[in-house]
């Protein structure tokens, strides 16, 4: 018995001695940066821009501003040039870094584009349809024995058109990171009558803001390809995900804002 043990145990012990570690140099193709752009048109406020380029995935985590990028904003006849000049929006929470002083006038269907280059010879362009707001119809809220409500932010979807929604509550502040948001079509409820709800979480005397997005499919598509890549980042069981970015020549967004948004104090 003892030697049939032995005889089991010496194939473990020739594995257990040898080195199964080795070393495999990966060789990554050289890094070719892209300009990236972000552009997101508001009625009645001025036109703002952020552009960079990509970096490689081992560069220091800085933002790689383009200095010499020229950008420009296209619609109906004009061609306006925004200036070089690095700014914080305190309204959005958002950094830019081209901007001018004329104001986004638009009506729904009209069609705004964007013109990027650079000196490397780098080109990006895109285009965006100019959305009608949806408007919130009524805001409902209701407790229950241990005081604390739920929400109900009701709106009338539009049957002609296949509609993407982005609804965010912000509690206290537009300067707080928001507290719940989402994106959604209208696949399951088109021409109806439509509410999001949410849980008792609120108590008497919450201020809440709550923004209804009417937006545009590439927007829809952007938003989800980047909730997908924050998914997958770090995820060894995730799929790699790619963000779908709406420009040509580069990577991005950009699209108008069509928004109603509400502020209310919870109380009984």
């Amino acid at each position: 018995m003892s030697r049939f043990l032995y005889l089991l145990l010496l194939p473990l012990i020739f594995i257990v001695g040898c080195n199964m570690e080795k070393e495999i140099d990966i060789v990554l193709p050289p890094h070719e940066p892209q300009l990236v752009v972000e552009c997101y048109l508001e009625q009645g406020r001025p036109f703002q821009v952020t552009v960079l380029e990509t970096s490689s995935y081992f560069d220091d985590p800085t933002p790689p501003i383009v200095p010499d990028a020229e950008v420009y904003i296209t619609y109906q006849d004009k061609r306006v040039k925004l200036t070089y000049k690095p700014g914080y929006n305190n309204r959005t929470n958002s950094y830019y870094t081209h901007s001018s002083y004329t104001k986004m006038q638009g009506k729904p269907g009209e069609i705004f584009g964007i013109e990027v280059t650079d000196g490397k010879g780098r080109q990006v362009t895109g285009f965006t349809t100019v959305m009608p707001k949806v408007p919130i119809s009524s805001v409902e809220w209701k407790f229950n024995d241990k005081d604390k409500a739920y929400l109900l932010t009701t709106f009338q979807d539009d049957p002609n058109t296949k509609n993407f929604y982005r609804y965010v509550t912000h509690h206290g502040s537009l300067r707080h990171k928001s507290e719940r948001e989402f994106v959604t079509t209208d696949e399951l409820t088109n021409g109806k009558e439509t509410s999001y709800g949410s849980a008792y979480e609120y108590e008497e005397g919450d201020t809440l803001i709550l923004s209804l997005f009417n937006i545009e499919k590439q927007y829809y598509d952007f938003l989800q390809s980047v909730e997908d890549a924050k998914n997958a980042n770090g995820n060894p069981f995730a799929q790699p995900a790619k963000v779908k970015s709406s420009l040509q020549g580069g990577f991005g967004i950009f699209t108008n804002i069509a928004l109603d948004r509400k502020k209310l104090i919870i109380s009984k």
